[in-house]
């Protein structure tokens, strides 16, 4: 009925996924021009077209239920549309979806089946009557045991979103975990969480500039290696949760507060909406002069 080369040609005609391809090419019988109609009219040709573009906005939304708890981020545009009530429906939806199903990526989530369409159309759907781009970013699922507790914090209206497990304490202390975490961007809980290379990399750092200090121009490989172990200690301080100073009380650390209640940090996840996604940068003065040449 059709060939891959059809499903390749479509693909560079409307610039939609290889598999949304396939199926407009299933549905009309392998008629070309009757596939790119369907597309358009499922908004897959018009959501393919904003694909390039970049959504670094957006919001984090957090859910628990039982001993399962959700975070998710999903993304758009502009902060206009991070507040706009469909798109805000939307994360909810997809928050209730990712705690009724067994999924372990995006793509098991997207192609989740509700009410004869996908999780996956439904997004093109909201994609095509918003006129963003909108991503589902990611999602962490997370499972505790009884005796253990969840602690979730959303700052700036879920721009930033943190769920911690801790085991004993109580409810009030396991939301001072997660605040402390949301405020003090920690890279793990404790120091078996930090990764070999960001450790490697940093002691590199604190070595030369140990290096460039005049006093120690004579000291051996061996010795600036132990100063620059020593060292350490305040990075870990800084990027470890239970290290931190606790921001209610900076006379105790989180460890030591945890500690006193009865509790101990097990896990932690924590979602920065954007985090990692390269912005565009608007020039206004840059972006009217294009438009003056391109007049001329």
């Amino acid at each position: 009925m059709f060939s891959a080369n059809d499903v390749k040609e479509l693909r560079e005609k409307t610039g939609a996924g290889m598999m949304d391809c396939k199926r407009a090419l299933e549905a009309c019988e392998g008629n070309m021009e009757k596939a790119i109609d369907w597309l358009r009219e499922k908004g897959i040709a018009k959501a393919a077209k904003k694909e390039s573009r970049i959504a670094a906005e957006g919001l984090c939304q957090i859910k628990e239920e039982g001993n399962t708890a959700v975070i998710i981020e999903v993304n758009s545009e502009t902060d206009f549309v991070a507040k706009n009530e469909e798109f805000t429906s939307f994360v909810d939806y997809l928050v209730e979806m990712i705690l009724k199903h067994d999924v372990k990526s995006v793509e098991d989530v997207l192609a989740l089946e509700d009410g004869g369409e996908t999780v996956n159309d439904k997004l093109i759907a909201l994609i095509s009557k918003i006129g963003e781009k909108i991503s589902f970013r990611r999602f962490e699922k997370i499972e505790k045991s009884e005796g253990e507790i969840f602690g979730t914090y959303k700052h700036l209206g879920g721009k930033i979103g943190t769920i911690v497990v801790l085991k004993g304490g109580n409810s009030e202390v396991a939301k001072d975990v997660a605040m402390q975490a949301c405020a003090m961007n920690p890279v793990a809980v404790n120091r078996d969480g930090v990764p070999q290379d960001m450790i490697d990399h940093e002691k590199e750092m604190i070595k030369a500039e140990i290096k460039n200090d005049e006093k120690n121009a004579n000291k051996s490989e061996d010795i600036l290696d132990k100063m620059a172990t020593g060292r350490l200690s305040k990075f870990f301080k800084e990027n470890c949760l239970v290290e931190q100073d606790f921001i209610k009380d900076s006379s105790m650390t989180v460890e030591k507060y945890v500690q006193d209640n009865g509790g101990e940090v097990l896990s932690m996840v924590r979602f920065a909406v954007g985090e990692g996604i390269e912005k565009r940068q608007e020039n206004f003065a840059e972006e009217v002069a294009a438009q003056m040449n391109a007049v001329n």
